[in-house]
Protein backbone atom coordinates (compact mmCIF):
# COMPACT_ATOMS: atom_id res chain seq x y z
CA UNK A 1 0.00 0.00 0.00
CA UNK A 2 1.11 3.54 -0.69
CA UNK A 3 2.44 5.20 2.50
CA UNK A 4 0.89 8.57 1.63
CA UNK A 5 -2.52 7.00 1.04
CA UNK A 6 -2.29 4.96 4.25
CA UNK A 7 -1.38 8.06 6.25
CA UNK A 8 -4.35 9.98 4.85
CA UNK A 9 -6.65 7.10 5.76
CA UNK A 10 -5.32 7.06 9.31
CA UNK A 11 -5.74 10.82 9.69
CA UNK A 12 -9.30 10.67 8.37
CA UNK A 13 -10.28 8.04 10.97
CA UNK A 14 -13.52 9.06 12.76
CA UNK A 15 -11.85 8.36 16.10
CA UNK A 16 -9.53 11.32 15.48
CA UNK A 17 -12.32 13.72 14.51
CA UNK A 18 -12.20 15.80 17.72
CA UNK A 19 -8.45 15.51 18.24
CA UNK A 20 -6.41 18.67 18.34
CA UNK A 21 -2.67 19.25 18.42
CA UNK A 22 -1.02 20.04 21.74
CA UNK A 23 -0.85 23.71 22.65
CA UNK A 24 2.56 25.26 22.21
CA UNK A 25 4.55 25.79 25.37
CA UNK A 26 4.73 29.45 26.42
CA UNK A 27 7.96 31.23 25.53
CA UNK A 28 10.12 33.10 28.02
CA UNK A 29 8.62 36.36 26.74
CA UNK A 30 5.12 34.96 27.27
CA UNK A 31 5.94 34.03 30.87
CA UNK A 32 7.45 37.46 31.56
CA UNK A 33 4.41 39.21 30.08
CA UNK A 34 2.12 37.03 32.17
CA UNK A 35 4.09 37.76 35.35
CA UNK A 36 4.01 41.53 34.66
CA UNK A 37 0.24 41.33 34.18
CA UNK A 38 -0.16 39.37 37.45
CA UNK A 39 1.88 41.89 39.43
CA UNK A 40 0.01 44.85 37.90
CA UNK A 41 -3.32 43.19 38.69
CA UNK A 42 -2.19 42.62 42.29
CA UNK A 43 -1.22 46.29 42.60
CA UNK A 44 -4.57 47.46 41.21
CA UNK A 45 -6.50 45.18 43.60
CA UNK A 46 -4.48 46.17 46.66
CA UNK A 47 -3.66 49.79 45.85
CA UNK A 48 0.05 49.34 46.57
CA UNK A 49 3.12 47.35 45.59
CA UNK A 50 3.57 43.99 47.29
CA UNK A 51 5.74 43.88 50.42
CA UNK A 52 8.12 41.12 51.48
CA UNK A 53 6.43 40.70 54.87
CA UNK A 54 2.89 40.03 53.62
CA UNK A 55 1.06 36.73 53.17
CA UNK A 56 2.39 34.02 50.84
CA UNK A 57 0.77 35.42 47.69
CA UNK A 58 2.10 38.89 48.47
CA UNK A 59 5.59 37.51 49.09
CA UNK A 60 5.49 35.75 45.71
CA UNK A 61 4.37 38.97 44.01
CA UNK A 62 7.12 40.87 45.83
CA UNK A 63 9.73 38.38 44.61
CA UNK A 64 8.44 38.63 41.05
CA UNK A 65 8.38 42.42 41.17
CA UNK A 66 11.91 42.55 42.60
CA UNK A 67 13.20 40.28 39.84
CA UNK A 68 11.43 42.31 37.13
CA UNK A 69 12.98 45.51 38.52
CA UNK A 70 16.45 43.97 38.72
CA UNK A 71 16.24 42.89 35.08
CA UNK A 72 14.96 46.30 34.00
CA UNK A 73 11.64 44.90 32.85
CA UNK A 74 9.44 46.91 35.22
CA UNK A 75 8.47 50.45 34.32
Amino acid sequence: MDVKKELLELLNDPLLEGARPFAKAPTADDRISQKIAEVKEWIVRNGREPQKDGNLKEKLMYASLTTLKEKGLWT
